[in-house]
């Protein structure tokens, strides 16, 4: 499946994949600077430079947002790549740093897209953060480390999790309680799913 790109201005680690012919880069404000950073020349550039101190790049593939807004600037450049026709997003310097509200924000860009049908991963330091909504997401038996699933529903019902240390089967997981946290791969096959809801998965980066 191609993938959307999206840089933001949030703490950058360099790109964990890079982009291929079919995929689609977006620079969200100042995340034009960590593309550079990695050579990477974006399609796209958005936001409302804010970060950049009002500097806003040249180029006939800018687009520029009024400072008051609805969107983030990353919610924005999803925008720009759903309506490409991309589903499956990869998002980086979106987590951690200095404004843990935008932390929270990406979080809940990722669980709207999964309700929406299509897949984000947010890529931190030495996590990777994504969410299924009435689905089911697997990993090989070679993933090492912990994973964390959490409801971002009130109640996520019909939670399976096979192939983790911890295992669950048809059971619910609520917004209120951290039941999920600290799963541990065990060296086998494993997959989470949701009849009802959305999970966000947080694991461990191998």
């Amino acid at each position: 499946m191609k993938k959307c790109f999206i840089v933001g201005a949030g703490d950058f680690f360099g790109l964990d994949i890079m982009p291929e012919i079919d995929d689609y880069v977006i620079a969200a404000d100042a995340g034009y600077d960590n593309l550079v950073k990695v050579g990477v020349s974006p399609d796209l550039i958005i936001g409302d430079f804010d970060s950049r101190n009002g500097k806003i790049p040249a180029g006939d593939n800018v687009i520029t947002l009024p400072v008051m807004k609805d969107d983030t600037d990353i919610g924005a450049a999803f925008k720009e790549g759903w309506s490409r026709g991309y589903r499956e997003f990869h998002i980086f310097g979106s987590m951690g740093g200095a404004r843990f509200a935008h932390t929270v924000a990406n979080v809940q860009l990722a669980s709207n897209i999964a309700e929406m049908g299509g897949r984000a991963f947010l890529y931190g330091k030495d996590e990777i953060t994504t969410a299924i909504h009435n689905g089911s997401i697997s990993f090989t038996a070679d993933q090492k480390g912990f994973i964390s699933i959490f409801s971002m529903s009130d109640v996520s019902s019909g939670v399976t999790i096979r192939g983790l240390k911890y295992t669950l089967e048809d059971s619910e997981l609520k917004n209120t309680f951290a039941l999920g946290v600290s799963n541990e791969f065990i060296g086998e096959d494993a997959e989470i799913s949701v009849r009802d809801g959305i999970l966000l998965i947080i694991r461990q980066k191998c």
